[in-house]
């Protein structure tokens, strides 16, 4: 297999883990598969949103999740996706039950120290979860990263990674019909990103999130057409605006954010 994936999804850091599954990788030299860590995943929507991105890079997924809904959810979801997964987490936890009798706490995150440099990490993605997918316009402002995109473009894991580096990332869905709010037309434009990808690919995407919720692909959300149509749009509105465009199409969620980085001059 040419340059393979591997996703770790975590539902704290992810550090410990990491270190880990680095630990195997290398006894495959010559391989160079290529590690991409997904921290604070604790929500269905962020399972979704990292599987999707799994799915388009034909990743192996491995996870520690201590909460076991959500280790299930991410089984059961890599299941019906066809993506070669697996448990750090659970088989170790019930093991030290058995010989400790006793039942887990079931939350995330208890090894890690409290540094300055954790706190701000924590910090960051506070803020970016609490300003996901444009649930909360008051505080554009205060973040130092905004992305704007239309629907699956791969926004809130690529927020949900820079956060974990420290930046304070908002996102802003566009929505046909509806005007974006008004507090993103204040920001700097030196510190937003539009993002877009290739039409085909977009299809794609929405299509299998469709199909993943049960419901008819064959809806405008994944018509070609009004894809187009919608990017178009997209593109002529940031232009527009005068932010810096970035094309996610093929691209490792660390390799956009390294882009973003650059592109905003904030690396």
């Amino acid at each position: 297999m040419n340059n393979p994936k591997v996703f770790l999804l975590s539902d704290a850091t992810g550090e410990t883990a990491e270190n880990l599954v680095n630990a195997a990788l290398t006894q495959f030299r010559g391989v160079g598969a290529q590690l991409n860590r997904i921290s604070n995943v604790r929500t269905k929507n962020q399972v979704y949103e990292a599987l999707d991105a799994a799915v388009a890079q034909r990743a192996l997924v491995i996870y520690t999740m201590v909460n076991r809904e959500l280790s299930r959810l991410v089984h059961d979801e890599c299941e019906a996706l066809g993506l070669t997964n697996f448990d750090i987490m659970t088989p170790l936890l019930m093991r030290c039950s058995e010989f400790l009798g006793a039942t887990p706490n079931e939350t995330p995150g208890l090894l890690h120290g409290v540094d300055e440099e954790y706190f701000r990490r924590i910090d960051a993605v506070e803020f970016t979860v609490r300003n996901d997918d444009g649930q909360e316009t008051r505080f554009l402002n205060k973040a130092d990263i905004v992305l704007v995109g239309v629907s699956r473009t791969s926004k809130t894991p690529l927020s949900i990674y820079l956060a974990h580096r420290g930046w304070k990332v908002a996102n802003i869905p566009l929505v046909g019909g509806i005007d974006p709010p008004k507090e993103l037309l204040n920001i700097d434009h030196k510190r937003v990103i539009g993002l877009v990808i290739n039409p085909e690919r977009l299809v794609e995407l929405r299509a299998s999130r469709l199909r993943n919720l049960g419901q008819d692909p064959r809806t405008a959300y994944a018509d070609f057409e009004q894809v187009e149509a919608e990017l178009k749009q997209a593109k002529a509105f940031f232009r527009k605006q005068k932010w810096s465009i970035i094309n996610v199409t093929g691209k490792a969620v660390e390799e956009t954010a390294n882009e973003v980085l650059v592109k905003l001059k904030l690396k």
